[in-house]
C-alpha cells in the first residue's frame, strides 16, 4: 500500500499605514497574515458605461443563456428560483441573479489551523496566494519537468516561509507520479501539514471536493466547519457560456458546507470570448454571476468570491497571452462590477507567458499584478510562480514574484501623515545645505521607512563585479535553496496528523489507482 504521505515532520502583524523591512520576516514568516489597503481602488468608467456592461450581461442571460450541463440538481434549483430551463440552456429574467446573490456575505474569514494566519476576504483586504494549476515545475537546475508530490510540497514550503504570502493556495502544481483520483488527498494532506495557512482543496469531481472538505472537517472539528470558512474552492466556468457538471457539483459541494467557491470564467479574447474588452467583461460578468447566484441557491448565506480571468491571445498564431494591457485594463472594470455587487473580488495575479524567470516574466507580471492591486481585488490567486502561461511553475519566479508582493504590502500601505511623517522635527534640527542621515528622525525610523528587497543589487557596480555578476534569476536560485533548506515545519497536533493520515489511507485503499 502506497500512502505518499511525508513523515517529516510565528506570530504574524497586520500591516496599516507601515513600511514593511523584509528583514523582519527572515527565516519563519512573521509577515502579516493579510493586507488592509490604505489607498483607494482605481475607478475609470462612470455611471453610464457600468449600465451598459450590466445591461448587455443582463441580454446575454435573457436571450441566450447559459447551459448547465450533465448535473439535473443545478437545473432543479434554477426552476425553483423563476429562471426557465430549456433542456440544459437556463435564461434569467434581467435583475433575478442580483437579487440572488445578494445573501452572499460582503466580506468573510477564511480561518487558517493558525488562528493568528486566519484571513479576512472582502472590503479593504488583499489576499497574496500562490499560482495554481501547473503541469509543470522549473528550475535553473533541472530546467522543465512534470511537476511531482516532492515539488509541490517544496513550494508549499516556500510559500510558508515568505513573510509577504498569505495563503497556502491550492493545486501549486500538478503532483504528476501521485495517480489523479487520489493525488487530491496528498494535496490538502500537505497544505495541511507544511503550513498553518489556509489553503484550498480540490475540485476536479464531487467527491474528492468533499474529500478536501472532510480532511478540513477532521482539522477544524465538524461543527466548527458547519458555522465557519475554513477552505476555498476555485471553479471554472467552461466559457463561453458554459457550466459543466464536474464544476457545479464541486461547486455545490462547498457551498452545501458553507465553504467558499470562487467562481472563475477563463476568457481568451477571440477564442472563447469577444476580442473587444467591453464583451469580454459583460460575458465575463454574466457567467460569473449564474455561479455566484447558484451558491446561495445550494445554501443561503454561504461565502462566494466573484472571480475573473480575462487574458488576450495572439490573433496570428492562436496562442494565449498573459500580462497585456488589455486585460490588465479590463480588471478595473471588473472590480467595479464586482463592488456594485457587493461580492469579494478574485482578479489577475503575477502572469507571464515567458518561459524563463526574466525580464519578459516580470514585466508581464507586474502589469497584470498592479491591475490586481488597483481593481480591488481582495484574494488574488497566481502572486508566486507563473510562467509559460501557467503550463510551468518556477521556483526562481515564485521567490522573485514574493518579493514583489513585498513591495507591493509597501505600495497598498499609502502615504502616511502625521506628525512623525511629516517630519517637522528633522527639518529644525537639520537646517539648511547639511543632510538627515544622522538626524534623529532618521534614527527612530530608519529600519522601517523604506521596504527592503531580498533579492535586489543595489550595490555599486565594483561590488556587484567582485561577488560574481550575478542577475536576480541566479540570486532567486540561491534564495529558494536556502529557504528550503532552513525551512521547519509548523507544529501539528499529533492526533490530528495520525487522523488525518488514517483517513488519507483509508480513502486511497477503497479504490484502484487511476491515471486520468
Amino acid at each position: 500500500m502506497e500512502t505518499a504521505l511525508a513523515t517529516d515532520a510565528a506570530a504574524p502583524r497586520r500591516i496599516r499605514g507601515t513600511r514593511p523591512n523584509r528583514r523582519e520576516g527572515a527565516g519563519r514568516s512573521l509577515g502579516a497574515p493579510y493586507i488592509t489597503r490604505n489607498i483607494p481602488t482605481y475607478d475609470i468608467l462612470g455611471e453610464e458605461s457600468l449600465l451598459r456592461i450590466e445591461a448587455i450581461a443582463d441580454r446575454i442571460l435573457a436571450e441566450v443563456g447559459i447551459e448547465f450541463r450533465d448535473d439535473p440538481v443545478s437545473l432543479d434549483h434554477w426552476r425553483r428560483a423563476g429562471a426557465k430551463v430549456d433542456g440544459v440552456r437556463v435564461t434569467f429574467e434581467p435583475g433575478m441573479l442580483k437579487e440572488i446573490v445578494a445573501s452572499a456575505p460582503h466580506q468573510f474569514t477564511q480561518h487558517a489551523r493558525n488562528p493568528a494566519r486566519n484571513v479576512e476576504i472582502g472590503g479593504n483586504n488583499v489576499v497574496f496566494s500562490p499560482a495554481y494549476g501547473s503541469p509543470f515545475v522549473m528550475d535553473l537546475d533541472k530546467g522543465r519537468r512534470y511537476g511531482t508530490i516532492e515539488d509541490f510540497r517544496n513550494l508549499i514550503k516556500l510559500a510558508q516561509s515568505s513573510p509577504w504570502l498569505h495563503h497556502s493556495g491550492g493545486t501549486i502544481c500538478e503532483p504528476v507520479d501521485v495517480p489523479v483520483n487520489k493525488r487530491h488527498l496528498d494535496m490538502v494532506y500537505s497544505h495541511i501539514k507544511y503550513s498553518d495557512r489556509a489553503f484550498m482543496g480540490s475540485i476536479t469531481a464531487e467527491d474528492r471536493a468533499e474529500d478536501s472538505i472532510e480532511m478540513a472537517r477532521i482539522l477544524f472539528g465538524r461543527d466548527f466547519v458547519d458555522r465557519n470558512c475554513v477552505i476555498l474552492g476555485n471553479v471554472n466556468v467552461n466559457s463561453p457560456l458554459v457550466w459543466d457538471g464536474t464544476m457545479t457539483k464541486s461547486l455545490r459541494a462547498y457551498a452545501r458546507a458553507n465553504q467558499a467557491a470562487v467562481i472563475v470564467p477563463f476568457i481568451l479574447g477571440g477564442a472563447m470570448g469577444p476580442v473587444t474588452n467591453a464583451g469580454a467583461i459583460a460575458q465575463s460578468y454574466a457567467e460569473t454571476l449564474a455561479g455566484c447566484a447558484l451558491t446561495q441557491l445550494e445554501r443561503k448565506g454561504t461565502p462566494v468570491i466573484f472571480g475573473n480571468f480575462l487574458s488576450s491571445m495572439s490573433l496570428r498564431s492562436g496562442s494565449p497571452t498573459f500580462g497585456t494591457p488589455e486585460p490588465a485594463i479590463g480588471s478595473m472594470v471588473v472590480g467595479q462590477l464586482a463592488r456594485r455587487l457587493g461580492l469579494p473580488l478574485r482578479c489577475a495575479g503575477n502572469f507571464s507567458n515567458s518561459k524563463l524567470p526574466d525580464a519578459q516574466a516580470m514585466q508581464e507580471g507586474a502589469m497584470s499584478m498592479l491591475s490586481a492591486v488597483h481593481c480591488g481585488a481582495n484574494f488574488i490567486l497566481h502572486s508566486a510562480g507563473f510562467v509559460d502561461g501557467l503550463l510551468a511553475m518556477s521556483y526562481e519566479k515564485f521567490v522573485m514574484d514574493t518579493d514583489f508582493c513585498g513591495a507591493l504590502h509597501a505600495y497598498l500601505a499609502g502615504v502616511v501623515v502625521d506628525d512623525n511623517t511629516l517630519a517637522m522635527d528633522a527639518f529644525l534640527q537639520v537646517g539648511p545645505g547639511s543632510h538627515f542621515l544622522g538626524c534623529d528622525h532618521t534614527m527612530r525610523n530608519y529600519q522601517t521607512a523604506f521596504w527592503d528587497s531580498a533579492l535586489s543589487d543595489n550595490e555599486p557596480f565594483e561590488k556587484w563585479v567582485e561577488e560574481g555578476e550575478t542577475d536576480m534569476a541566479t540570486r532567486a536560485n540561491r534564495a529558494w535553496k536556502k529557504t528550503l533548506a532552513e525551512y521547519e515545519a509548523p507544529p501539528l497536533d499529533v492526533a490530528l496528523d495520525e487522523a488525518l493520515i488514517d483517513y488519507v489511507t483509508r480513502r486511497k485503499e477503497s479504490m484502484a489507482d487511476a491515471w486520468y
